[in-house]
């Protein structure tokens, strides 16, 4: 008989709430009471279902790339290299200034955690940037309609580095249709 009575919380639910704490505040921004409080649980219940901080935070992260972080994965699908990199850039900009999420972008926030104890949750940030990188490098290059002279390796690492750069302008306040017209002039540069 298993022991422990059965949760009295959404898992789901909570993770949703953890996963939006984190992204607005950050890693080392986030305190474990900001979380309770916000998942509606205590302190023993978030450590039974999700571990320490450390812990909820790979999971949160892992929600985030196949939640609102999943029009990354989605853009690598698209037919050309040049759609490719426009639903990458739009993409960037309806996520960190959308009306329905906080501004900015919970991994390029999390990179920038520099405090020992956010040493894990950075490395695990770093990990999913490198990844989603290396990913678009290996779908430009399959690419045929983008110029010759483009080596998908630069590419894909300025098309990542415009991206952290529209989600740290939505952190600082842009608006939606401001970093629109710098992500299409981003585009216009790259692609014309």
């Amino acid at each position: 008989m298993p022991g422990g009575r059965p949760r009295s919380f959404d898992a789901d639910t909570a993770l949703d709430r953890a996963l939006e704490v984190f992204w607005r505040h950050g890693y080392e921004g986030t305190s474990l009471t900001d979380l309770t409080t916000a998942m509606g649980i205590n302190k023993p219940s978030l450590y039974a279902a999700f571990g320490n901080k450390e812990e909820l935070f790979a999971k949160v992260l892992a929600r985030y790339l196949d939640g609102p972080g999943a029009y990354t994965a989605d853009a690598l699908d698209a037919p050309t290299g040049r759609e490719v990199i426009e639903r990458l850039i739009h993409g960037a900009v309806d996520l960190t200034a959308g009306q329905n999420t906080p501004h900015g972008c919970l991994c390029v926030n999390s990179v920038h955690a520099r405090g020992p104890d956010a040493h894990t949750a950075r490395q695990d940030a770093i990990a999913v940037r490198k990844a989603g990188e290396a990913a678009l490098r290996r779908r430009l290059e399959q690419a045929t309609d983008l110029p010759s002279h483009y080596e998908p390796a630069a590419l894909a690492a300025l098309v990542h580095t415009i991206s952290d750069g529209i989600a740290v302008q939505a952190a600082a306040g842009r608006s939606h249709d401001e970093l629109r017209q710098i992500g299409d002039l981003a585009l216009r540069t790259l692609l014309d």
